[in-house]
This record gives structure tokens, C-alpha cells and sequence, in this order.
């Protein structure tokens, strides 16, 4: 039996990918500090016996040493998010960045198979040009995103420099069950949380920023074939539904879907700061080098997220 190591296990793409994971007949050791991370993911991981949760910080290298040398893999996504590197960038700088080096020098010590590297489009900034493929320039606008490009950098130089076996993920905008209310980013489960409350949902600026938004069970897909595709060592790709969808137009698909549109008005906010303008990937690599094909449309997605929230809320 394979055993992997997934960092931020508890959180909203993690638990996903721990759950595929143990799905998959792999061993898998969840290493999270449940900052992030819910004990409700928890909970709906308890059916796997297969599943092993560690409450640990990732800025321990002595625990993250003592984890890695059990496991053949890592998917590296213990990370704090962006709304709190708006107001402790110097916290989230020490767990994003320090985290990171602590894994890769552990990875160094114990030569796992591979270590896969969950970055984020916010690397990217804003878009320089449409579609943006991997050669886009990492020109990041908040903290966080600079410390997801700060990660990246250094796993690429320990794949440069000792010729660590990784792989570089950039996933875009991933929404689906179990993604908060309360995080910065989480657009479509404001919107549908204010929706089915019979409130207006808020859409910072004009609502003409646009974002590629993908289901999470398609993120979760591409990160998983990243992890076994050879000639992805040392390199990275981006994980995307492949389409462009603006916020107002978000707003108009949950207002329809919860009904609510003939009763109910989005309002306009001030813009957020560090909001990117324009998200819209190139996923051609995926494509061809991993057969990765997004399956779940906004419209589908948005209604199972919908589902999911009135079965829990």
C-alpha cells in the first residue's frame, strides 16, 4: 500500500484529496494544526480506516521530518489564506514559505517518490494576458499570493539544486462542498449563503473581475495525475475549468438557481484590496500531459454546491 503524506489534509481541497486518496487504496497521513482545517472534514473522513490525522505545524521541522520518512509521497497544501496575510503577512510568510522549506528539507533527508507542490493562480496576479499559460509571470498583488510564489520558487530550486523529485500544481478558483463562508475568496459560497438567506449578494467593484472557476472534484483529478506524470518533474501546470466567468455573472447563475432572482438584487461594495482583474488559464499542458479533461460545468457546479449547503445548513 502506497503511503502518502497530505499537509493541510483537513482543509477544503485537502480533505477532498485525502478522501480520493484513501478511495484509492492509499495510506494516508493527514498532517494539520486546524487553523485552517475543520473538524467537520473530519468528520466525514472518519469512514476510511485508512486515514491517519496528525495535529501538527508544518513550521515543525522535527515533526515534518518524522512524517515524511514514513510516507512514498507528499501533496504539500498546508498554507494560511489570503484574508489573513492582508492583516499578518509576517504569520503567513512563516507558515506558507518557512512551512515549505521545512518539507523540502525533509523530502532531501528522506527521498520520497514525489513531492507535489499545491500552488495557487494567485501567484499569477492579475492577468497580463488571456489564457495564461505556466510561462505567465508570477507578479503577485496580496501577500498571499507572494507567498504562494515564493513556495513555488523555492521547490523548483530544490528540484534544480538536488534534483528533488517535484511537481508545481496551480490551481485555479476551486469552489465545491465544504468551501467556507468565511475565507476571503470564497465568492460563489457568499453568494449562495446570502442567496438562500433571501439577501442580496455583495460583489466587491464592478463585478467585470473575472476568475476561472473549477469544481473541486476537477481540481482535485489534476492534482492526483500531476502526481504520477513523469515528465512533470521539476516543472509546473496549471489546474483550471479552462473558462472565464465573471463575478456579476456568478452572482446572476446563484441568484437563478436558489430562485431568488426575481426577488432579490446583487449590491455593489468598494473593491477589495489586492483583488485580482482578470483569471482565465490555459490548461493545453494538462491536456497533453496528464489527459486532463474538467468534467463539471459553472451552472452544475454551482447547483451541487447549492444541494450540499441546504443538506448541511
Amino acid at each position: 500500500m502506497e503511503r502518502i503524506l497530505v499537509t493541510g489534509g483537513l482543509g477544503f481541497i485537502g480533505s477532498h484529496l485525502t478522501e480520493r486518496l484513501a478511495e484509492m487504496g492509499k495510506e494516508v497521513f493527514v498532517l494539520d494544526d486546524f487553523s485552517v482545517g475543520r473538524t467537520e472534514n473530519l468528520r466525514a473522513m472518519s469512514k476510511f480506516p485508512n486515514i491517519k490525522v496528525v495535529h501538527g505545524d508544518i513550521r515543525s521541522a522535527k515533526l515534518v521530518n518524522a512524517l515524511v520518512e514514513k510516507v512514498d509521497s507528499v501533496f504539500h497544501l498546508a498554507a494560511q489564506c489570503l484574508g489573513l496575510s492582508l492583516s499578518r503577512p509576517k504569520f503567513v510568510h512563516q507558515v506558507n514559505d518557512t512551512g515549505t522549506v521545512n518539507l523540502c528539507m525533509a523530502c532531501l533527508k528522506s527521498s520520497p517518490q514525489r513531492l507535489v507542490y499545491v500552488s495557487s493562480s494567485e501567484a499569477y496576479g492579475t492577468a497580463q494576458y488571456v489564457p495564461m499559460d505556466e510561462k505567465h509571470p508570477l507578479l503577485p498583488t496580496t501577500p498571499y499570493g507572494a507567498s504562494k510564489a515564493a513556495g513555488e520558487l523555492y521547490v523548483r530550486a530544490f528540484a534544480c539544486t538536488w534534483h528533488l523529485p517535484a511537481v508545481v500544481v496551480r490551481p485555479f478558483n476551486t469552489y465545491g462542498p465544504r468551501a467556507r463562508t468565511d475565507v476571503y475568496s470564497a465568492v460563489i459560497p457568499n453568494f449562495v449563503d446570502k442567496a438562500l438567506k433571501e439577501e442580496p449578494p455583495i460583489i466587491h467593484g464592478d463585478g467585470n473581475q473575472t476568475r476561472d472557476f473549477t469544481y473541486v472534484s476537477d481540481t482535485v483529478e489534476g492534482i492526483i495525475r500531476s502526481a504520477y506524470c513523469n515528465d512533470l518533474v521539476g516543472d509546473m501546470v496549471n489546474i483550471a475549468r479552462g473558462e472565464e466567468v465573471s463575478v456579476k455573472r456568478i452572482a446572476e447563475i446563484v441568484l437563478d438557481l436558489t430562485e431568488m432572482s426575481d426577488k432579490i438584487e446583487p449590491l455593489f461594495a468598494k473593491p477589495r484590496p489586492g483583488d485580482v482583474r482578470r483569471h482565465f488559464a490555459d490548461i493545453s499542458k494538462a491536456r497533453k500531459l496528464l489527459n486532463f479533461e474538467p468534467k463539471v460545468s459553472i451552472e452544475e457546479g454551482i447547483q451541487k454546491y447549492i444541494e450540499w449547503y441546504k443538506s448541511e445548513y
